[in-house]
């Protein structure tokens, strides 16, 4: 079983930045796709972020792309989501999960940490 751990929440104003970790304990963290996933209420859930093992590539949605920055260590088993300029449309509770390389779907997740903006 897999555990991931999210922290770094937290109420910033806009224009601030927030930095979101990821700890990821339970099995080995070699070979997992990482991603950040948010969801405001009433919205559905959308991937904000995501990473491949190596680090080789990554993938931003568009609303965040040059603002938001993902990485991971692979040698702490950690995922992090540098979060800057914050709009407050950003605010949203912020989700860690992963996924085996070979497929889509993401299976394991963490319980969220909430990110709050305010203008």
């Amino acid at each position: 079983q897999v555990q991931l751990v999210e922290s770094g929440g937290g109420l910033v104003q806009a224009g601030g930045s927030l930095r979101l970790s990821c700890a990821v304990s339970g099995r080995t963290f070699s070979g997992y796709v990482m991603g950040w996933f948010r969801q405001a209420p009433g919205k559905e859930r959308e991937r904000v972020a995501s990473i491949t093992w190596s680090g080789g590539t990554t993938y931003y949605a568009a609303s965040v792309k040059g603002r938001f920055t993902i990485s991971r260590d692979n040698a702490k088993n950690t995922v992090s989501l540098q979060m800057n300029s914050l709009k407050p449309e950003d605010t949203a509770n912020y989700y860690c999960a992963a996924r085996f390389s070979t497929s889509r779907e993401y299976v394991y997740w963490g319980q969220g940490t909430q990110v709050t903006v305010s203008s």
